[in-house]
């Protein structure tokens, strides 16, 4: 695998960043993920409401570029500003599918392919590039964008997907997250017991995750006419927009204890200096 830093003259191509800008792939990484999907459904489904549709959509692209800007401004992985950002994804890319459908009439069917395609496109010019599509290997700015493009696309994607499986099949939103669920455990079972490629296991569950969490937010907030619960979509935003604060305060407090525990071992590992007499 090339690594840009180490390839010559690639300091004239790409800034160098002192760290990774992603998390840990853990269990807590996934729930958080998985909220973040089920949030931006919501609160897109909230501000079309609540708002003039325009102006939806503007508020909700100011707010994504902000936060990628703030992503881009750091220097490492912040939980807070990764995770803010990603909701922020979660937001903007569900109003961007919507609007093909509810603003310009382009059936489910038709969106889900048109995203497939944008994200396998995103794929093929990131790995043409770097040569891999790891997750573990953002460490400059062009694959930090290459990243970020990739999940906006899976956003997008899952959206159009979600709403095809539970609107024009008409499984409706708890059946289609039930089975978004059995989908989740194919890359899962792939990687633990068959061998599945990491890095396509992690995408292939990044893109489901979406429409998983978003099918159930839309089933506990939409009304009972429609299959729901009627909770309301401003309700499950606010709950859930709770729940990824804590889990966000979560993986911030583990973190630090785990790089003083990482540094206290380094400490421990240096001999101590020799005194001659």
């Amino acid at each position: 695998m090339t690594n840009d830093l180490h390839r010559p003259g690639g300091s004239r191509s790409t800034i160098r960043l002192a760290a990774s800008k992603v998390p840990e792939v853990t269990i807590a990484f996934w729930v958080i993920k998985a909220m973040t999907t089920g949030l931006g459904e919501s609160t897109s489904d909230y501000l079309v409401h609540v708002l003039p549709p325009v102006l939806a959509v503007a508020i909700g692209g100011i707010a994504l570029v902000l936060a990628l800007a703030l992503q881009f401004a750091t220097r490492r992985y912040v939980p807070w500003v990764y995770w803010l950002a990603v909701a922020m994804v979660g937001v903007f890319g569900t109003m961007a599918a919507d609007v093909l459908h509810v603003g310009s009439g382009i059936p489910y069917a038709a969106s889900t392919i048109f995203f497939a395609v944008v994200l396998a496109a995103v794929f093929l010019l990131w790995h043409r590039s770097e040569r891999t599509l790891s997750i573990h290997s953002i460490r400059t700015r062009r694959r930090e964008a290459f990243y970020w493009a990739a999940v906006m696309a899976t956003f997008a994607l899952g959206t159009a997907a979600g709403d095809l499986v539970a609107v024009t099949f008409n499984l409706g939103y708890l059946a289609a997250g039930l089975l978004f669920g059995v989908i989740i455990l194919i890359p899962a079972v792939g990687y633990r017991f068959f061998g599945l490629n990491a890095i396509l296991a992690f995408w292939f569950a990044y893109i489901v995750t979406r429409p998983l969490g978003a099918s159930f937010a839309d089933w506990v907030g939409v009304s009972a006419d429609r299959g729901g619960l009627g909770v309301g979509p401003g309700v499950v935003s606010l709950v859930l927009a709770v729940l990824i604060a804590l889990g966000v305060g979560y993986v911030t407090i583990t973190g630090r204890r785990e790089s003083a525990a990482s540094q206290a071992v380094s400490a421990d590992s240096v001999p101590a200096p020799q005194v001659r007499p």
